[in-house]
């Protein structure tokens, strides 16, 4: 897959391609779905498998002070993009230019920036000026501009519709099976290990610290975790999602303790796969207390992960 960023650096489609758009945030079963049938139209015709994405999310633009529970980054987006058989992920931001184009203007946009002959949707797609156009005005201007246009039908499991809130809801009540099965995987995140207060380390819990930067997580509180990229395989540990009170802290933090390990992770690339939730998160009046409790959630996620 091969990312390209920018409404002025189109794929190089000459010959035609066909798309799919969308946000795609936590890429689930359903987003999976909308993909294979773009790969699988991309092969029968022998064009390139165009993705065409947005940063920020557009309900995180229309909604900056109160966004949505973001299920992956960007970086952790495109990593399981990567896998899925797309020839280009196109990234654009989203912003006034964008949110002002009118049906008509993101139409034609498709059919000569991408050449656009088979466009994949699913069957809620919106698009236009407000959001006011839906998947049957693109099939209408499809026919004007010479492209057909397909609308996949729900995805459902055990009578349920997969999407992204589904998964933010599964989540949020700490149903990591539930999660599961809407994702196709476990949920994780993901990113670069930082350097932080070292007040773990001092507590006697070392911690690998992962900012979530502008992501409002989808969860929050004390978990039983399996890290990769520490080591071979996962490894078992306890992690703590959320704003530190005790000490202050008012920025959300992933902050994960690998069991019976003290190498260095600073600016490694590592994965923390949730497995179940032991607390909510509290401020505690003393760090005694803090780590007294650090304690007792250690040996619950051991007992949790059996290590």
């Amino acid at each position: 897959m091969e990312l390209i960023r920018g409404i002025h650096a189109a794929p190089a489609c000459a010959g035609g391609s066909v798309v799919t758009i969308g946000t795609f945030d936590g890429v689930h079963l359903g987003h999976q779905a909308l993909i294979a049938r773009l790969t699988a139209h991309a092969a029968r015709l022998a064009l390139p498998a165009v993705l065409l994405t947005f940063e920020p999310m557009p309900r995180e633009y229309f909604a900056p002070d109160a966004p949505p529970a973001r299920l992956t980054t960007l970086r952790e987006r495109l990593a399981v993009l990567a896998d899925l058989g797309v020839t280009y992920t196109w990234l654009l931001r989203f912003g006034e230019g964008l949110r002002n184009l009118s049906a008509d203007g993101f139409a034609e946009f498709l059919a000569r920036d991408l050449r656009a002959r088979l466009i994949v949707v699913g069957h809620d797609f919106r698009f236009g000026k407000n959001g006011a156009a839906s998947a049957p005005m693109l099939a209408a201007a499809g026919r004007r501009l010479g492209f057909e246009v397909e609308v996949l039908a729900p995805v459902t499991q055990g009578g349920e519709r997969i999407s992204s809130s589904a998964v933010r809801a599964a989540l949020l009540r700490a149903d990591f099976a539930a999660a599961q099965r809407l994702l196709g995987r476990p949920y994780s995140m993901r990113g670069r290990v930082m350097p932080g207060t070292r007040l773990g380390r001092e507590l006697g819990f070392p911690t690998a610290n992962l900012p979530l930067k502008r992501r409002r997580a989808p969860l929050a509180g004390i978990f039983a975790v399996r890290v990769h990229g520490a080591g071979e395989g996962a490894l078992p540990g306890v992690a703590s999602l959320g704003t530190r009170p005790t000490v202050g802290g008012t920025e959300a933090l992933l902050e994960a303790h690998v069991f019976d390990f003290n190498a260095d992770l600073y600016g490694r690339e590592i994965e923390v796969q949730f497995a179940a939730k032991i607390r909510d998160e509290e401020c505690f009046a003393t760090l005694a207390a803090l780590t007294a409790q650090m304690h007792r959630d250690a040996q619950e996620a051991r007992r949790i992960l059996g290590a």
